[in-house]
C-alpha cells in the first residue's frame, strides 16, 4: 500500500502555528493541485468502473454513482477549499462524507477500494493534529472493512480484502505519525531560529545602547579635561585682567595673551574631539614634552611655581602607546585643574617615571602640591572618577593620597611595554 506515502508528507501545520508552515505557499498551491487532479481522475475512473461492474442491477448502479457523486460533490464544496484555506468546519463536514461514501463502497462494490489510494492521504491533508489524524484514520478503516467484513464471515468476500485495507491503515498511521514528528521538529527548529535572530537583534540593540553609552562617557570626559578646563583658565585670567587693566597695563596685556593662547588651544582641542583625534599637545610632541608645555602654561596663568621633574624616567622612550599617553596627559590636567580650584598651593610638581621591567613595568606621571589638601574618602570628585574611568580602560591605575593641611598627591599608572 505504497498510496499511504502521499498524503503524510504535506500534513498542514494547526492554524496559527508559530513554527513555520512545512510548505511554502508555492509549494501548497502545487501539492494542492496534483491532488485536485489526482481526485478527479479517481473519481472518474471509479464512475467508469461502477457502471461496468454493476452491470444490468440497476439499483447498484445508482447506489455507487450517488456516493461517487456526493463525494466529488463534497470535495468541490468542502474538501477542495478546506485543503487550501484549512478550514475546520469545511474539513470536518467533508471527512463525514469521506468516511460514509467508503462505507457505502465497501458494502456495495469492494473492488472499488482502491481508491484508499486517495482516501488515506486526504485525512492528513485536511486533520489540523495528530489525534485528529489518527481517529478520522480509524474511522475510514473500519467503514472500509465492515462490509467486506460481513461478507468474508459468509463466505462471499476473501480474506485478503479487508486485510488490505487493514494494512493500509496501519501504514497511513505511521507514515502520518512520523511526518508530524519531522515537521514538529522543523516547526521547533524554525521557532528555534527565530528566538536566536530576536536575541541577536537585542543584543545588538543592548551593544548599541551601550556603545552609544560610552561614547557619551568618553566625550564628556574630554569636554571636562580639556574644554571645561580651558574654559575656566580663560574666566580667571579675564578676570585677572580686568583686576589689573586700570593700575596695570602691561600686566592685563600679558592676562590677554594668554587668554588668547588658551583660546587657541581650546579651539585646536574641540577641532581634535570631533574628529577624534588625539589631544593636541600630542600631535608633534612627545609626553615629556606635552607634560612640560602644560607645567609652563599653569606656572604662567596661575603664578604659582611649577616644576616638571623627569629624573626618574629612563630612558629616551617611556614605551607607552598614544591610548596611554593621552591617559598620562589627561590625569596631569585634571590635577592641576583641582590644584587650581581648590589647594590654594604655592608650589606644584609633576614627575614622570618608570618603575619595573617587562609585564610589569609602569610608567606614572604624580602631581603634588603643597596646598589646603582634603579627605579623598569625603570628596571623591566627578574629574577623578572620570580619570579613574580612563585609567581602567587601558589597564591603569589612579591613587590619589592627600589629608587636611597637608597638601595633595595624584598619581596615574599605566602598563608599559
Amino acid at each position: 500500500m505504497s498510496s499511504v506515502l502521499l498524503g503524510p508528507a504535506v500534513v498542514p501545520g494547526a492554524p496559527g502555528d508559530d513554527g513555520g508552515a512545512p510548505l511554502s505557499p508555492a509549494g501548497r498551491r502545487i501539492t494542492a493541485l496534483v491532488l485536485h487532479i489526482a481526485f478527479g481522475l479517481l473519481v472518474a475512473l471509479a464512475l467508469a468502473l461502477a457502471v461496468a461492474l454493476a452491470g444490468d442491477v440497476d439499483g447498484d448502479r445508482a447506489v455507487l454513482v450517488g456516493a461517487l457523486g456526493g463525494w466529488a460533490l463534497a470535495y468541490v464544496l468542502l474538501g477542495g477549499p478546506a485543503i487550501g484555506g484549512r478550514e475546520s468546519w469545511r474539513a470536518t463536514g467533508f471527512l463525514v462524507v469521506h468516511v460514509a461514501v467508503f462505507g457505502v463502497l465497501a458494502w456495495e462494490q469492494p473492488s472499488l477500494l482502491f481508491l484508499m489510494f486517495l482516501g488515506y492521504p486526504l485525512v492528513w491533508f485536511l486533520v489540523e493534529s495528530v489525534r485528529d489524524g489518527v481517529l478520522w484514520t480509524l474511522a475510514l478503516a473500519f467503514a472500509a472493512t465492515l462490509g467486506p467484513s460481513i461478507a468474508w464471515t459468509r463466505g462471499d468476500e476473501p480474506l485478503w480484502g479487508p486485510g488490505q485495507t487493514l494494512v493500509g491503515m496501519v501504514l497511513s498511521l505511521a507514515m502520518g505519525l512520523w511526518v508530524h514528528r519531522v515537521l514538529e521538529q522543523s516547526a521547533q527548529r524554525a521557532q528555534l531560529i527565530r528566538d536566536l535572530e530576536s536575541t541577536r537583534a537585542e543584543l545588538a540593540a543592548a551593544h548599541r545602547e551601550q556603545g552609544v553609552v560610552a561614547e557619551r562617557e568618553r566625550l564628556a570626559r574630554e569636554v571636562h579635561d580639556t574644554l571645561a578646563q580651558g574654559y575656566t583658565s580663560i574666566v580667571v585670567l579675564a578676570q585677572t585682567a580686568a583686576a589689573a587693566l586700570p593700575g596695570s597695563p602691561p600686566v592685563a596685556a600679558e592676562r590677554l595673551a594668554l587668554i588668547e593662547d588658551v583660546a587657541r588651544e581650546n579651539l585646536a582641542e574641540a577641532r581634535a574631539m570631533v574628529a577624534a583625534f588625539a589631544p593636541v599637545a600630542l600631535d608633534s610632541a612627545t609626553l615629556v614634552e606635552a607634560l612640560g608645555r602644560l607645567a609652563e602654561r599653569f606656572g604662567r596663568e596661575t603664578g604659582i611655581a611649577t616644576r616638571l621633574d623627569t629624573d626618574a624616567l629612563t630612558g629616551a622612550d617611556p614605551g607607552l602607546s598614544r591610548a596611554e599617553e593621552i591617559v598620562l596627559l589627561r590625569g596631569a590636567q585634571e590635577a592641576l585643574a583641582n590644584v587650581r580650584r581648590h589647594a590654594s598651593a604655592g608650589a606644584v610638581v609633576l614627575r614622570v617615571g618608570r618603575v619595573g621591567e617587562g609585564e610589569s613595568a609602569q610608567v606614572s606621571v604624580h602631581v603634588e602640591d603643597d596646598g589646603v589638601g582634603f579627605d579623598p574618602a569625603a570628596a571623591p570628585g566627578v574629574g577623578l572618577a572620570g580619570l579613574r574611568d580612563r585609567a581602567e580602560e587601558v589597564g591603569g591605575a589612579v591613587d590619589v593620597a592627600s589629608a587636611p593641611g597637608e597638601g595633595t598627591r595624584v598619581t596615574v599608572r599605566v602598563p608599559a611595554r
